[in-house]
């Protein structure tokens, strides 16, 4: 039997936190940035409502100290989350695509598998033969089932409107690629899997090509799949040789949900 103090756990999320001032702006500001009301045990709301609930006087309670509780306003995308299939479009392979409520638990307890993409910069593609090569590296093929996570080192930036608008990401032929060896949940501890807006939007820009508008994202028209958006701390994993939980927060019809994504190694 293994005891709980032979296991590491390693925590691959990023809080959801309010932004800081300059971070994020214009649609990204009005769509994923969190907002947060923080009550303490010494506000109006933690101790005249806690009184009124509980039907005594503020002084009841011990030095007349109430609750605390905090009221959020924020995306299913914000923080560290997984992407549900109706996500990326309305149906998949023809039927429609599963909301976060209706995935499998099973597929977000597994064997993880970290490929270091780390020699990518902003705006690059991650290809077919990139992945092939990075899972090379790592000793051995993939198997069904596995979760594999792309280390970028996006993480460092975190904080900061680099963070947010400079990124590498997945081609559609890298993400088919992993899908094809059935792997059916990848993380990224990017903002996003595809690379960043503002490269896509210069890239369309030049060139008209619409298969470059999310492509990585578009590849769930066909193919069931799941996202992790927004790891840390792949830098403190082996490559392999560990397990990841990432179960979303079950939110009833949603594209997405949040998740406290933990790997544990030695189990």
């Amino acid at each position: 039997m293994i005891a709980i103090s032979d296991l590491r756990f390693v925590d691959l999320s990023v809080p959801i936190q309010e932004p800081l001032e300059g971070e994020l702006e214009g649609d990204f500001a009005a769509g994923l940035a969190a907002r947060i009301e923080y009550v303490d045990h010494e506000s109006e709301a933690g101790t005249v409502a806690a009184a009124a609930v509980m039907g005594c006087e503020v002084s009841d309670f011990p030095e007349g100290k109430g609750w605390a509780a905090e009221m959020l306003t924020l995306s299913s995308h914000s923080g560290t989350h997984v992407d549900a299939p109706w996500h990326y479009y309305p149906t998949t392979a023809g039927a429609p695509a599963k909301t976060i409520d209706q995935l499998p638990l099973e597929m977000f307890f597994g064997d993880g598998v970290v490929l270091d993409l780390t020699r990518f910069r902003p705006g690059e593609r991650v290809g077919a033969d990139d992945v092939r090569v990075a899972v090379e590296a790592t000793g051995r093929e993939l198997a069904a089932g596995q979760i594999v996570l792309l280390r970028f080192d996006g993480d460092a930036e975190f904080g900061t409107r680099r963070y947010w608008y400079e990124y590498p990401g997945m081609s559609a032929a890298a993400t088919k690629w992993l899908l094809e060896r059935g792997i059916r949940v990848i993380g990224t501890d990017a903002v996003g899997f595809d690379r960043d807006f503002p490269s896509m939007a210069a890239d369309f820009a030049d060139t008209g090509d619409r298969s470059l508008l999310w492509e990585a994202h578009r590849v769930g028209i066909e193919h069931e799949y799941s996202q992790i958006e927004k790891l840390a701390n792949l830098s403190q994993l082996p490559s392999r040789g560990f397990k990841v939980c990432c179960f979303p927060v079950k939110i009833a019809r949603a594209s997405a949900a949040w998740a406290r994504v933990v790997a544990i190694v030695g189990l």
